[in-house]
């Protein structure tokens, strides 16, 4: 069976002026800042202006862990998004932008996929308005300072070996993760330890995400720490004089980005922190300028609810004061057998008992989601080579877990595919019967928050840790610092530290490997397991595939 491209899909797209879509939602002409014809940001001007409006319902589309078979995450995003509209429902999507490394490293591109599409694809996916490589420019421009500062005498004082600002670039390149810098000679400066994370990882994408305005912004890179001097007292942004041109760099690309689906559907593309080591969810306020502007802001937050949506509710929810009214989490028959057993390359046959037993994995989701107090429904984002007898049985799982699964065909058929999910999520967040609250209070302790996540999402026995660790943790609650919410970064695969160990296992333990304070985003780094800052290139990288044809159209962003 031959089916088009996204790329293709993508290309065919009739796409309506920018100015347009932003009509469609009140946004006046001036207040849109144009970047070609179809992509826009929207001014802050315009943003202060909604402060005190009515706020629409907050809907998070997350999933079960990802696997090789795809989950189709955003593409359920975009689809409900347009399945609400579809139904007359005034909705708005709001999702984060593409890094370029797993662009051209295992992906090939992040917008939604067939009919159910954020356009345009190409640009969104490539260097679309250039926020990240503003961000990467604030970032190493912080780094570029602080070396500086310890070349021309160091009157901060700084202990050249307790600098703990790396830099970044937005690209997977595993030979950066451990460098020296300052090698050569007197004339370039004091060599030391250095290294790269990607852009995404950087605590700079975290603030930009979690800010408010662009005063906000500023205080919170200035209070990020970069080094430490002798007597372990910390150095910051502000101390370095940094802040002020760093959110000069960041200006623009705190205001959020208007794009449109492909059924012409308004969709906010802002920020773009990984879920495995940052918080991974879509700017705060490109979010809540949504909802002032929609009855319905459809959101998705990375990778498996494990991550993703625990840091949606405990890390971005608190921090500005959200109450999502509903949440969607999405699976595959596919999926649902790969965690039963099934090879990648037998998913097209009919095995009922392997849809069984995987599961189990999104029966764990369905409880964690529940947890937090938000009503769950379930989309089974259908393929073609998905049986009724399969499907049934992840229909039958779902209703024993006490919620419902309902199957949805947007890919295929764009927002005529999805209704039935639109109305269930409508008659969900009308019913008022979300009872939100993150799953640890402000002031528990920061390992006895490690250990609540551990513990409560990913079903550990425990949480290993070196004294060191712990000791740091508590330094950083005698600094002030104990009221901050965790960010746990790990695998995306698992529930637990392992990528292989797929399904709901239990009996687990959480190695914590390092801890790092990001004071400006306003929570602590937990690595755990072997959970990199910077990807690698896999052997066969989606960039040998990446090209220009004859028409000068990009290939190979699928």
């Amino acid at each position: 069976m031959a089916f088009k491209t996204d790329i293709e899909i993508a290309r065919e797209a009739q796409k309506r002026p920018i100015m347009e879509i932003g009509e469609k939602l009140g946004i006046p002409a001036e207040h849109l800042l144009p970047y070609g014809h179809d992509k826009a940001k929207v001014s802050q001007e315009f943003i202060r202006s909604l402060e005190g409006g009515k706020d629409g319902k907050l809907i998070l589309v997350t999933a079960i862990n990802p696997t090789p078979a795809g989950e189709g995450k955003t593409t359920t995003t975009v689809g409900l998004g347009d399945g609400l509209n579809r139904i007359g429902k005034k909705a708005v999507i709001c999702i984060r932008e593409a890094s370029l490394g797993p662009n051209f490293g295992m992906k090939g591109g992040a917008a939604g996929g067939g009919y159910a599409q954020v356009v345009p694809m190409e640009e969104m996916n490539l260097h679309f308005t250039g926020d990240f490589h503003a961000i990467t420019s604030a970032h190493n421009l912080l780094s570029a300072m602080i070396d500086n500062h310890i070349y021309w005498g160091n009157a901060l004082e700084i202990d050249t070996r307790r600098v703990s600002w790396r830099r970044v670039m937005d690209m997977n390149d595993r030979a950066l993760r451990q460098i020296n810098v300052s090698l050569g000679g007197v004339a370039n400066g004091f060599p030391r330890e250095a290294g790269f994370d990607i852009t995404v990882a950087s605590e700079v994408m975290a603030i930009l995400c979690l800010a408010k305005d662009l005063g906000d912004l500023q205080k919170r890179l200035g209070d990020i720490v970069v080094a430490y001097r002798r007597d372990k007292s910390p150095v910051y942004a502000r101390d370095i004089k940094a802040d002020g041109a760093m959110t000069v760099l960041l200006k623009d690309a705190m205001q959020p980005n208007l794009v449109q689906t492909l059924e012409n559907n308004p969709a906010f593309v802002h920020g773009g922190p990984f879920a495995n080591i940052a918080h991974g969810c879509n700017s705060v306020i490109a979010t809540k300028t949504a909802l002032k502007l929609g009855d319905y802001v459809v959101t998705e937050a990375g990778f498996g609810a494990d991550l993703g949506a625990e840091k949606f509710f405990d890390i971005k929810c608190r921090k500005a004061g959200l109450k999502p009214a509903a949440a969607v989490i999405v699976a595959t028959v596919r999926a649902m057998k790969m965690n039963g057993g099934v090879a990648k390359a037998d998913l097209g046959g009919e095995n009922v008992d392997a849809v069984k037993k995987g599961c189990p994995n999104l029966g764990r989701h369905i409880a964690n989601v529940k947890s937090f107090g938000v009503p769950v429904v379930v989309a089974i984002n259908h393929f073609y080579s998905d049986t009724d007898a399969e499907v049934a049985a992840v229909k039958a799982y779902v209703a024993e877990q006490g919620a419902e699964a309902i199957l949805c065909k947007h890919w295929a058929n764009g927002s005529a595919g999805i209704e039935d999910l639109a109305r269930k999520v409508v008659e969900m967040a009308e019913s008022g019967s979300a009872n939100f609250a993150p799953i640890y209070p402000d002031e528990m302790p920061l390992f006895q928050k490690i250990e609540t996540i551990a513990k409560r999402i990913y079903h550990a026995d425990e949480v290993l840790a070196d004294k060191s660790i712990r000791d740091q943790l508590k330094a950083w609650e005698e600094a002030g610092y104990g009221h901050l919410p965790v960010c746990m970064a790990k695998t995306q695969y698992s529930f637990s530290t392992d990528p292989n160990r797929r399904g709901a296992p239990t009996g687990h333990s959480v190695p914590v490997r390092e801890v790092r304070l990001s004071a400006g985003a306003g929570f602590i780094v937990v690595i755990c397991g072997e959970i990199m800052t910077m990807p690698g290139l896999p052997k066969v990288p989606s960039a040998e595939v990446i090209r220009l044809n004859e028409a000068g159209q990009v290939e190979g962003l699928f």
